[in-house]
């Protein structure tokens, strides 16, 4: 018997396939990775599924070399992207709307050799770019650095102040939160052992969060970033300022070496650490823009000045009120680490005039922490329980400022 409900359902399925695959063609995926390593050289390969234009660039300290290609996708097999020869690490990624990035780690000074494409030559082949990478003097490397007119410069918009308006706009709406899910793109961030990224995680928490703050219907709520895509340090807490925003909130999801440690942490800035561990965390965090391929001499003086500005001790004494909040309200949840308020230099937490906080939702490094931070149950208990701190928190300082 002929069922025209299972007929329209069989043809709304195809429908939605035919769009799908349509949309996966519009852009161009790479598929495929590798490296062979030669007497004279090391060759990068990628397999891409169409013909794409590209041009490369290196950066110093540390050596790397900036493989620039159109917005691509990434064939999920690839997240252990190989190494070997003159190549310590590889990372890719999204970098900005419409531009993707290789960023390639080099221990010695190089020197980029040769970069081709090879079409395909039978059926089933996929297009190929080839990069023949060669040892050079560090002399050598640096001339070209200098001279090339390829490496990027700042836009006007780069060299632009941080927004700063002389007169905030009165605002009787609602608090505006800003959330800044960390890494993205090119910039995976920890991983765990079993190929979970941070990236992923953090923006899917964010993601979470934003939707129990919105439901209150207290909150304008923003986050830095949608989707997996890079964004600056300095991007990050140019966005909160420029949206007069009043509480800043960076999620990430750390990984170390003891893989026994496990627990939810809080940070908020100090020029001094409060521990080892909470110090070599902000350097790592601060590397941010260095593992994106950013050039970080480039660094416009207004933004150096907020970096290293710790004036501004009433937005400091602000984050730590908040951060006590949140640690009382997180550990009715989670497991919270010892010593679980902690202080670090970490640059994203720089804005001198927005109370932040760098929440470290747990490790990558520790399995269980690992299992609870893919389990969207506890994203909802955990992000029920930071709505809660920051509902209390805005209702202290309401309190304050009544006259």
């Amino acid at each position: 018997m002929f069922d025209k409900r299972a007929s329209f359902g069989l043809l709304i399925s195809l429908i939605c396939l035919v769009y799908t695959a349509e949309v996966a063609i519009a852009a161009p995926q790479v598929s495929g990775a590798r490296i062979g390593v030669y007497p004279s050289k090391t060759r990068v390969v990628l397999d891409v599924s169409s013909r794409v234009s590209f041009r490369t660039f290196t950066l110093p300290a540390p050596y790397r070399v900036v493989l620039e290609l159109p917005e691509v996708t990434w064939a999920p097999d690839l997240r252990s992207p190989p190494n070997g020869g003159l190549v310590t690490g590889m990372r890719f990624g999204l970098f900005k709307p419409g531009l993707s990035r290789v960023v390639l780690d080099f221990a010695v000074p190089v020197r980029i050799a040769k970069i081709f494409t090879i079409p395909p030559t039978a059926r089933g082949q996929t297009h190929r770019v080839v990069l023949d990478i060669a040892r050079t003097t560090k002399n050598a490397f640096m001339q070209t650095y200098l001279k090339s007119g390829k490496r990027p410069r700042r836009s006007a918009k780069d060299r632009q102040s941080l927004p700063t308006p002389a007169v905030q706009p009165k605002r009787d709406e609602k608090t505006i939160i800003m959330i800044d899910p960390g890494h993205g793109g090119v910039d995976p961030g920890a991983i765990s052992r079993s190929g979970v990224w941070e990236k992923h995680i953090v923006l899917a928490f964010s993601k979470e969060l934003r939707r129990q703050l919105l439901a209150t219907g207290k909150f304008d709520v923003r986050l830095t970033r949608h989707r997996d895509v890079f964004i600056r340090l300095r991007q990050r807490i140019a966005k909160a300022r420029a949206a007069g925003a009043d509480l800043f909130l960076s999620i990430h999801a750390d990984s170390i070496h003891n893989r026994r440690v496990r627990g939810t942490s809080v940070y908020t800035l100090s020029k001094r650490a409060s521990d080892k561990e909470a110090a070599a965390l902000a350097r790592k965090e601060n590397k941010s823009d260095l593992i994106a391929g950013v050039d970080l001499k480039q660094q416009s003086s207004d933004v150096v000045n907020i970096l290293i500005d710790l004036a501004q001790r009433e937005t400091m004494n602000e984050s730590a009120v908040f951060a006590k909040q949140l640690v009382l309200e997180l550990a009715k949840v989670r497991k919270m680490l010892r010593n679980t308020h902690r202080f670090a230099g970490f640059a994203v937490l720089k804005a001198p005039d927005v109370p932040s906080v760098l929440i470290e939702l747990g490790y990558l490094s520790n399995r269980t922490d690992e299992k609870l931070l893919l389990d969207p149950k506890q994203h909802r208990r955990m992000a029920s329980s930071m709505t809660r701190a920051i509902q209390r928190y805005f209702e202290r300082q309401q309190h304050f400022d009544r006259p």
